[in-house]
Order: C-alpha cells, then sequence, then structure tokens
C-alpha cells in the first residue's frame, strides 16, 4: 500500500516525470506530457459544412513540432456519452483528435438521420485529408485512425471501409443496425427499440421513430455492420465489445471482420455499454491501439 501511495504522489506532484519514465500508451493516460511552449497542445471550435446542414466540431490538436497522427473519433445515438476522456488520452499520446455531431444532433444545422450521419462520417473524414486542414492542424495523412462508439461504431466501420487511406479501425460496443432491424421482427425486439428511439429523439432534430426505424429496415444490406468490416479488408482492428451492453451484435459482426482480417481483434469486457466502470482501462485500450498504429509517437 506505501508503495502504491507513493507512485500516486509521484504523478500528482511531477507529472511530467512520470511521463518520461512510464511507456508511452500508460503515461498518456494517467499523466500530462511536458509542455512546449513552442507548440503547445490547442482546441479548436469550427463548423465543417455538409450538404443540406453542418457539423459542429472540435479538434484537439497534440503539443509538438511537425506533423501528428490524427484521430477520428465519433459518438453514439444520440451521443450523451462523448469519450472525451478518450479524446484527452489520445492528445496527450501525441494524437490529433476530431469530434462532431452529426447533421441535426445537438445543435447541428440540418436534419438527423443514419443516412446523414453516414455521410457525415465520410464528409469528415475527407475535411481531415483537405490540405487547408492538413496545414492548420499539422496532420500527418498517413496515420488517421478512425474510432466510434455505439452508433459511432458503425459510422466509423461504414467510413473506413470506402476510404482506404485509414490506418486503423478502432470499435467500442458498436451497433450493428442490421441486427436490430432482425429483431424488429419480435415483439420484445421491437419494444426494446421503440424504448431507445423515444428516450433518445430529444436531441436530434427532424428524426423520428418511424423515420429511423424505416431507414434500417428499408436497407439492411447497407446497414450491415458485419459487411462493412469485411469490406474494411486487412487493415489494424480492434473491437471492443461489452457484456452488459450489446457485445453479442460485436460478437456476431467481429465474425465476418476475422473471416477476413488477420488483423482483427475482439475483446468483451464485463461493463455496461458507456463503460462506466472501466474508462481507464478502455483510455488505454485505445492509446495502445493507437500506438501500434503510429509506433514513433512519444
Amino acid at each position: 500500500m506505501k508503495t502504491i501511495g507513493w507512485i500516486a504522489a509521484a504523478l500528482l506532484l511531477a507529472p511530467s516525470a512520470a511521463y518520461a519514465k512510464e511507456p508511452a500508451a500508460l503515461s498518456a493516460v494517467i499523466a500530462d506530457p511536458p509542455p512546449d511552449a513552442a507548440y503547445p497542445a490547442g482546441m479548436s471550435a469550427f463548423v465543417i459544412p455538409a450538404q443540406d446542414g453542418a457539423m459542429n466540431a472540435v479538434m484537439y490538436t497534440a503539443s509538438g513540432s511537425g506533423t501528428h497522427p490524427t484521430l477520428l473519433l465519433l459518438h453514439g445515438f444520440p451521443g450523451n456519452e462523448q469519450n472525451l476522456d478518450l479524446a484527452q488520452a489520445a492528445r496527450r499520446a501525441g494524437w490529433n483528435v476530431l469530434t462532431l455531431h452529426y447533421r441535426g444532433s445537438w445543435g447541428s444545422p440540418g436534419r438527423f438521420s443514419f443516412g446523414n450521419a453516414s455521410e457525415d462520417a465520410f464528409a469528415a473524414l475527407q475535411f481531415l485529408q483537405q490540405p487547408a486542414t492538413i496545414a492548420k492542424f499539422r496532420i500527418d495523412t498517413s496515420a488517421i485512425v478512425v474510432a466510434g462508439h455505439s452508433m459511432g461504431g458503425f459510422m466509423a466501420a461504414d467510413a473506413a471501409a470506402a476510404e482506404p487511406r485509414v490506418a486503423g479501425l478502432f470499435l467500442i460496443d458498436p451497433w450493428d443496425p442490421s441486427q436490430t432491424a432482425a429483431a424488429l421482427a419480435t415483439p420484445q425486439g421491437e419494444a426494446a427499440w421503440k424504448a431507445e428511439v423515444e428516450g433518445d429523439l430529444p436531441p436530434l432534430a427532424g428524426a423520428t421513430y418511424d423515420s429511423l426505424t424505416a431507414e434500417i429496415k428499408e436497407d439492411s444490406a447497407k446497414f450491415d455492420l458485419g459487411r462493412r468490416l469485411a469490406g474494411y479488408g486487412r487493415r489494424p482492428l480492434t473491437i471492443v465489445g461489452a457484456e452488459r451492453g450489446i457485445g453479442d451484435q460485436a460478437r456476431r459482426a467481429a465474425a465476418d471482420a476475422q473471416g477476413a482480417n488477420p488483423n482483427a481483434r475482439l475483446s468483451i469486457w464485463p461493463t455496461d455499454h458507456s463503460f462506466s466502470d472501466k474508462r481507464i482501462a478502455l483510455a488505454d485500450a485505445l492509446v495502445r491501439f493507437l500506438a501500434s498504429v503510429a509506433p514513433t509517437i512519444r
């Protein structure tokens, strides 16, 4: 116990020293890096245009000179859990992080739909590869990773499958709309989905239970997470599911991924859908994955 207390005190009193001694992944999770006066960490808020609306977005910029690998971090439906602790850990590890609200969500202009969210995720990837964006945020376009939670996991897989320049994909208890659509055939499945949607509609503009349900029922192939993961190919992929969340969906979708991708990794953790009691562990898993994609950082 004395040893643990001493380590905790050392991290509080001298985080930069602890950062220098610990492995990079662990350090980024538990301690701040040394400040860089010339190239400090920062945060920029802006709007990304998206067809008939726009995405309110924030870029967390990493400290240090030169270019930086960049993470696109996508929230779920409707996005009550923003996972910004993960964004901060990734930035401490040397990564820029782009977060956003899809059209029609949380005040972003436009109408929310699953199809629009899919387009928005891809548009965000293209935004990261625009010359002006690259120059402003010093982005290393050879190391762009996409991560997503819940519905954002599907959107991340969808965008990454369509963009071969994505270097890695990290999914957090991802939602498979096609499995939900199949469950609608049972009264229990329909009741569960209705309760989920009705509870999540308040921060979403232009969406209804009927409109969202019609999307996943009418085009199940488009909203099939397993197909998207198979189409992603052999690039690095980690899926972390939750036993008390929708980990069963992750298991089924991962089977499609692993059939085509020897680099696909799946683990199911004993936690809830928001990883409420596994936040440090989740940040560590993400940062270690990022380090495997861009191992020269830190």
